[in-house]
């Protein structure tokens, strides 16, 4: 048999595939008898409570679990012994190019000689911490099963379908010969591997809660069954999502989440968490809460609804302090799941001041992060452009804009001879649109001489015209009684030069929450200020200025 005809990674286990039901547990279509030995549970694993809670703690013990043996380098090994001899036996992984250490999780298996045929002991859990002593190869105990079940299977239908199967049957030893075949699994795994079994003939099973379907998938990994574990993946998705099942599909083993099979899945969890949880400030305790798995698929959406990049850095600044507490933990943290995910480039030049000065991370690794940024932003726009399209292919979007409630500017500041600011404020032809009849659209704020300021953008009603147009505002945030006296001019680029032109300029004594404006910067009505031919658009692109300057 050739190994083309296992059923692999990226099979399709959703397509057409034979149905040999009528073939399962029958004598008169199986070559070899199957007895599966169930032991009771270990004690960590029993509980009282079932149901998607128990899945979540015993996915999250099995994680923690994990990680701490590959920390210590320990590997699940395949050993086969005979007449007392205990060697290594890495075979059948290397057939398909596969070592040990790239499979976390693959069933032990013992083979041991005997008059009624071949035992063999799967680990189904393949993650209870080892033993300190070297002999003990598996935590079930043969001696007293609850029970055994006996099945007629075939093993071309088998090896077809499981490559663990299809290893066993085929590596050429004198145990892949014998007939009687023993495998011992904990009694909470009995209803899934027969699910599994059933599978594999008949390619469909019972399950059909989210527990019981997660337990089938998990069994189909150690087997090996990639057909089995898309079709899990497939029956999960069309299930209701919740945010518990989301988090724990995310919380998978390593081996199982990078499975081209249950990435539908996975991809599916992160987008249900983006979307449930895309008003930051609306949840900010529920997503407060959020594991590290969770967090990282809210901050990977572009459509995160929020104030500014610069308040989506303070908020994972606090997310990281909540859950990391230690300083050493909290940096590790930072530097492989987090800063990927703040998009420097969107953030303030303020804050990337304030970036440089924190100690919760690396100060090389946001030198480099922030002083990126600050390249970027002095690029010429068709730089920008040219850069962010480079990058767009990349995993994480670090110079894509999302859906800010404050729309990113940017700012040349000037001290001498006369204090002065000059503001970019970039619109999408959506975004003006979605304005209509009565919206409006703030800035990231500026500074110039000690006070803040922002630019807003309306539909307005031409109550004179009474039809509704495009004005632009500046209006300085409240801060006391203080007044401040301006200059100041609003321009735009204008087709077919696109140059900026100025559009109304004059100057203003401010106090504390007042704004100025033009109610129509354009002079014209609203359907042709958005037309397609409009010759306010350059790309797609609304492009405005603001200056200002101190009054002396």
């Amino acid at each position: 048999m050739d190994t083309h005809i296992c059923s692999g990674r990226g099979s399709n286990g959703l397509g057409t595939q034979s149905d040999y039901g009528f073939a399962f547990d029958d004598s008169n279509f199986s070559d070899r008898v199957l007895m599966i030995e169930v032991v009771p549970d270990l004690p960590e694993l029993k509980t009282e409570e079932e149901g998607l809670s128990l899945v979540v703690d015993w996915a999250r013990k099995r994680k923690r679990r994990r990680e701490e043996i590959n920390r210590r380098g320990n590997d699940a090994d395949v050993v086969v012994q005979r007449d007392e001899q205990v060697v290594n036996c890495t075979a059948l992984e290397m057939e398909d190019g596969l070592a040990d250490d790239e499979r976390e999780e693959e069933a032990v298996v013992m083979l041991e000689e005997s008059p009624s045929g071949i035992v063999m002991t799967t680990n189904l859990f393949g993650d209870d911490e080892e033993s300190e002593n070297d002999d003990s190869s598996t935590d079930m105990d043969s001696s007293n099963p609850l029970r055994v079940r006996t099945l007629h299977i075939s093993s071309p239908i088998l090896a077809a379908k499981s490559r663990f199967f299809y290893k066993l049957f085929s590596n050429g030893m004198k145990e892949s010969e014998q007939r009687n075949i023993t495998i011992q699994i904990h009694a909470s795994e009995e209803a899934a591997l027969m699910d599994l079994l059933n599978f594999m003939y008949s390619n469909t099973f019972s399950a059909t809660t989210p527990t019981a379907v997660l337990d089938v998938m998990m069994v189909a990994d150690k087997f090996e069954v990639a057909s089995c574990m898309k079709y899990c993946s497939h029956l999960l998705r069309n299930l209701r999502m919740t945010t518990e099942s989301a988090l724990l599909y995310l919380d998978l083993p390593f081996n199982i989440l990078v499975a081209d099979e249950v990435q539908p899945l996975t991809d599916a969890a992160k987008q249900f968490l983006a979307q449930r949880f895309k008003d930051i400030t609306k949840f900010q305790e529920d997503v407060l809460s959020l594991p590290l798995s969770g967090i990282e698929a809210v901050l990977s959406s572009d459509n995160l609804q929020i104030a500014s990049e610069d308040a989506v850095f303070d908020f994972v600044l606090k997310w990281a302090r909540m859950h990391y507490p230690k300083l050493e933990e909290r940096r590790e943290v930072w530097s492989s799941h987090l800063l990927h995910l703040i998009r420097f480039p969107c953030m303030t030049c303020r804050k990337l001041k304030k970036v440089m000065m924190c100690n919760d991370f690396d100060p090389k690794l946001a030198s480099k992060l922030v002083f990126e940024a600050l390249f970027y932003k002095a690029e010429a726009p068709y730089r920008q452009r040219s850069i962010a399209a480079e990058a767009g292919n990349a995993l994480y979007h670090g110079y894509v804009e999302r859906a800010y409630k404050y729309r990113p500017i940017k700012a040349l500041e000037f001290e001498t001879p006369r204090q002065q600011c000059v503001i970019y404020l970039d619109l999408k032809r959506d975004e003006c649109a979605s304005l209509f009849p009565a919206g409006r659209v703030y800035s990231q704020a500026f500074h110039l001489g000690g006070q803040g300021f922002f630019l807003s953008a309306h539909c307005n009603m031409d109550h004179q015209s009474a039809f509704h147009c495009f004005g632009l505002f500046l209006g300085m945030q409240e801060k006391g009684s203080v007044s401040f006296a301006v200059d100041y001019e609003f321009a735009a680029r204008i087709s077919p030069g696109e140059e900026y032109v100025s559009k109304y300029k004059g100057d203003y004594t401010f106090t504390s929450g007042k704004a100025v404006g033009y109610r129509n910067l354009f002079g014209v009505a609203w359907t042709p200020f958005l037309s397609e031919d409009s010759l306010f658009f350059i790309n797609g692109i609304l492009h405005l200025r603001a200056e200002l300057r101190v009054r002396v």
